[in-house]
């Protein structure tokens, strides 16, 4: 007898939020424009050995409840051998109810692999098994896994200097899917260990042609790989930033705050923020002039714990919600960029739900009637894309702005096995909207709100990012 958990109509509370799901929302592909796919797994189209190399491997999710559960860090990120990693994961499900965590794994082992039990200590060894089988078969491909899914396209997160091989081999390949780079130039401006940046700057300058001696040098070079980049395909640039940047500063300022860092000094914190200012208002020109969007991520406080930083290195479970300012600074970079006429298309992102409201109020101030939703409030990501958080950035979008132009969902993901969690998103949609029917808020009328979660869904992004599928 089924216990109910994941039927059919779950998270959907009423009558029209059902067929809005099923009669709408399931049916669309996916556009993933914004993950952290490895590209060369893409191009080999790579299979996995097992259900801890397509699924443990990487995810800092997993890894921060496992440790919360008093597992060591062995089972994480160290020595202890696959099978042994996924006993201690399985060990960890059943104390994660509540958290997305547990829906997202059970709607992963039933959406791809057909797994309608629950993962747990007694069913770990036959989920091992029965999966890692599947997984090894050419269905289970990274690129089977895509097609699986009814991904159209997806947008992957590439440094400048990247030579993007993997791309062009995908894409000589003739594979159906959209396999796009989006530039993301963090490390030509984040001067705060001047070894770390001058290396990084001399890979950048091999990669463009450049010898990167000035700050005129620099921005020559990250206008050589834009434009390299673009001939690749790509249409999207992305930061990852505490908050906006937007002192004022003067040439002569940057000039000579870029000369010190490229001879090795440390820069003063206002001199840092003064070039990262210059910098972020060049890419955003750039952005502009080919008709390129611009992500911008706020609100991460990274790499906390400096022990195991040290130890296992970025990106590996440390970093949490910061509480920076955002809407002065905010303000005062997109109306610089505005008053220029250089204002690209802009999807904003906060990590902290204190500032959706700010977001959803500062998208009003540069809408400028060119494209429906130039500014656009991006879907809750990292900490917030779960229930809550995905309800709050929709209700404050659609209270401030309008939601029926929102892009909607991307995985921002590392592994092949994310792709449910549009699923997740668009239930939560439907939900929401089935709500406001239900109190009088929305017309109970199908056919206009089937379209708004069709367009939101899939329709809008196709539309949005100007990406031929």
């Amino acid at each position: 007898m089924s216990d109910g958990f994941l039927h059919d109509n779950f998270l959907l509370s009423t009558g029209i939020a059902r067929r809005l799901y099923h009669d709408h929302a399931a049916s669309q592909p996916l556009f993933d424009y914004h993950c952290h796919l490895p590209p060369q797994q893409i191009a080999d189209n790579h299979t996995f050995e097992n259900l801890s190399q397509a699924w443990l491997a990487g995810d800092h999710y997993k890894w921060r409840a496992m440790r919360t559960d008093g597992v060591a860090e062995r089972f994480c990120t160290g020595e202890a051998s696959d099978e042994e990693k996924f006993g201690k994961w399985a060990e960890t499900v059943p104390h994660a109810i509540g958290n997305p965590l547990y829906v997202w794994t059970h709607l992963e082992l039933r959406r791809y692999f057909g797994v309608t039990g629950r993962l747990s200590p007694a069913t770990a060894r036959r989920i091992y098994q029965e999966c890692g089988m599947m997984l090894r078969t050419p269905e289970f491909s990274a690129r089977g896994m895509m097609r699986r899914m009814k991904v159209k396209a997806v947008c992957t997160t590439d440094d400048p200097a990247d030579d993007l091989r993997h791309h062009r081999k995908i894409r000589e390949e003739g594979f159906e899917i959209k396999v796009l780079p989006t530039f993301r130039p963090d490390k030509a401006m984040n001067t705060d260990d001047p070894a770390v940046y001058n290396a990084y700057l001399d890979t950048l300058a091999a990669a463009a042609g450049v010898d990167i001696r000035s700050y005129g040098s620099l921005v020559e070079a990250l206008r050589k790989r834009h434009a390299f980049f673009h001939a690749q395909g790509c249409r999207l640039s992305d930061h990852g930033l505490e908050t906006a940047c937007a002192e004022e500063f003067t040439q002569a300022e940057i000039d000579t705050a870029f000369t010190a860092v490229r001879g090795g000094k440390t820069l003063a914190r206002d001199q840092a923020l003064k070039l990262k200012t210059a910098l972020m208002l060049e890419c955003g020109r750039m952005d502009c002039e080919r008709g390129w969007v611009q992500q911008l991520h706020f609100g991460a406080m990274l790499n906390n714990n400096t022990r195991l930083f040290k130890s296992l290195g970025p990106d590996t479970g440390f970093d949490s919600i910061g509480d920076y300012a955002v809407a002065r600074p905010l303000s005062r970079f997109l109306d610089h960029l505005d008053q220029e006429g250089r204002l690209p298309k802009t999807i904003l992102y906060t990590l902290n739900p204190c500032a959706n409201e700010i977001l959803g109020t500062m998208l009003g101030n540069f809408q400028d009637g060119s494209v429906a939703g130039k500014m656009q409030f991006g879907s809750g990501w990292w900490f917030l894309d779960q229930r809550d958080g995905m309800s709050k950035q929709m209700t404050a979008l659609a209270n401030l702005g309008l939601l029926s132009r929102f892009v909607g969902m991307l995985t921002d993901s590392r592994s092949f096995l994310s792709y449910p969690r549009h699923e997740y998103f668009r239930r939560i949609l439907c939900r929401l909207i089935g709500e406001w029917v239900e109190a009088g808020e929305a017309p109970d009328d199908e056919e206009l709100l089937g379209k708004m979660v069709e367009d939101i869904s899939f329709g809008n992004a196709q539309r949005y990012f100007g990406i031929e599928l």
